[in-house]
């Protein structure tokens, strides 16, 4: 009987990609959970102030929609910290952060009525701001660039079973 060929299970990963997408961004999602969750009121003191102030703690609706915001954030940190994890596949790895990719431009889109100041008034932010527009333009530039093959070198030998 041949002898099994051992298939290829991962790849060199560099340090900032592995510390960013499998500790640093996945404990920044579950604080937004967090907050999303069970600190409803103050997550949206923090996304817009005086909307907030006006109503007067989250509506029953509101609230909903917000456990359900805290449930994708809870998503978004099992699938980095979990699924990528998990395996040493290329194409699995660049197929999540793709989707994740796509998940960042949403997440600014979903920014828009604050309006374009959003984007780029860093004087202007808050401690709620800093983690919905620059830390997302830096999850999406460290996608980006994953993505492009940056830092990445030439092909490593891979791990075999």
């Amino acid at each position: 009987m041949a002898p099994a060929q051992q298939q290829p299970t991962g790849f060199a990963l560099p340090l900032l990609y592995r510390f960013f997408f499998l500790v640093l961004e996945p404990i920044s999602a579950l604080v937004g959970a967090y907050f999303c969750h069970l600190r409803q009121a103050r997550y949206l003191e923090l996304l817009d102030g005086p909307s907030a102030a006006a109503a007067g703690g989250p509506a029953l609706g509101t609230s909903v929609a917000m456990s359900q915001l805290a449930n994708m954030y809870l998503f978004f940190a099992l699938n980095e910290a979990v699924v990528l994890r998990s395996t040493g596949d290329m194409r699995v790895w660049k197929a999540v952060l793709f989707v994740l990719l796509l998940a960042d431009f949403g997440h600014l889109y979903s920014m828009k009525e604050l309006g374009p100041q959003i984007y780029y008034n860093i004087l202007g932010w808050n401690a709620g701001d800093l983690g919905n527009v620059p830390w997302v333009y830096a999850g999406a530039t460290l996608r980006i660039c994953f993505l492009a093959g940056v830092g990445m070198g030439t092909k490593a030998p891979v791990k075999r079973q």
